[in-house]
């Protein structure tokens, strides 16, 4: 069965988002000639291991414009543009991604989940989307949560987890470039 897995860029505070909603302690991206070998090689398992992508309308309104012209991405952003792509949103239509499919708009994120999770494929990525992340756990559909933490701190903003959560360790890996991934499933996810 089919994985819904979080990943979220996070301050060693917690912190998912500056309270601008910006991300400026985000480091350590896989993209450049620079990077570092391990962290590059495990983003790029990651992307290679998911197929489908879910995401909320704030963060596909801050990515839409960005990602799908980002050649200097690389393979990385070929793979993430070529995912296909839903959109959690009350309000939006239709949600194009460029000169790439578009993404399908979903009123019921939970039941698209759960029917996905179903179909035959490869895991789930939720991106970001800190609303939906919390609803969709809520809901129990959430199976494991990657964190990148990057070396530093903020303070203020909004965290990841505003409530408590049960999560279970399954790997903590340092990387040469500061960023430390923390990986941990969920003890309430429905499966």
């Amino acid at each position: 069965m089919r994985k819904l897995i979080v990943q979220q860029w996070v301050t060693v505070d917690n912190i998912a988002a500056e309270e601008d909603g910006g991300l400026s302690f985000v480091s350590g991206e896989p993209f450049s000639d620079a990077s570092d070998p391990g962290f590059k090689d495990d983003l790029m398992g990651f992307i290679d291991s998911v197929d489908t992508m879910i995401l909320g309308a704030n963060t596909y309104a801050q990515s839409k414009d960005y990602w799908p012209t980002a050649a200097e991405q690389g393979e990385y952003g070929l793979k993430l543009n070529n995912l296909a792509k839903f959109v959690a949103s009350t309000k939006l239509d239709d949600a194009p991604w460029g000169d790439f499919p578009a993404a399908t708009v979903t009123r019921d994120p939970a039941a698209t989940v759960r029917t996905l999770k179903e179909q035959a494929g490869k895991d789930i990525w939720l991106w970001g989307s800190l609303t939906l992340m919390r609803s969709l756990m809520d809901a129990g559909e959430v199976d494991e949560v990657r964190m990148l933490v990057c070396p530093a701190t903020r303070g203020k903003g909004t965290r990841v987890f505003e409530d408590r959560r049960d999560l279970e360790p399954l790997e903590a890996t340092a990387f040469g470039n500061g960023v430390v991934l923390l990986r941990y499933a969920l003890q309430n996810a429905r499966h």
